[in-house]
């Protein structure tokens, strides 16, 4: 089975490589501490680690997708805004 009916990128491979490191890193500081600090935010939820990085993922998404809909400018704003998101949403949420 080969994968070049995908359009596979440098950009791509750094995208997925990203998440997988995120993964990586984030399960490590589970298992050095345990618990993931939870805490109620803006928005009244109990959210942990995982369930912030979740979410920012989940954001970060939405926020290429909706670029690439409405947006003419280069891509790599929308991941700036996405970047920002997901400090707010560590910070705040």
């Amino acid at each position: 089975m080969g994968l070049e009916w995908m359009a596979w990128t440098p950009q791509t491979g750094i995208f997925f490589a990203s998440i997988a490191g995120l993964l990586v890193v984030f399960t490590l500081w589970e298992i050095a501490r345990p618990g993931g600090h939870p805490r109620i935010g803006i928005l009244g939820l109990l959210t942990t680690r995982g369930d912030r990085l979740f979410m920012s993922l989940l954001a970060g998404a939405f926020i290429h997708l909706g670029w690439l809909a409405f947006a003419t400018g280069p891509l790599w704003i929308a991941s700036i805004i996405a970047l920002g998101l997901a400090v707010i949403i560590f910070l705040v949420v």
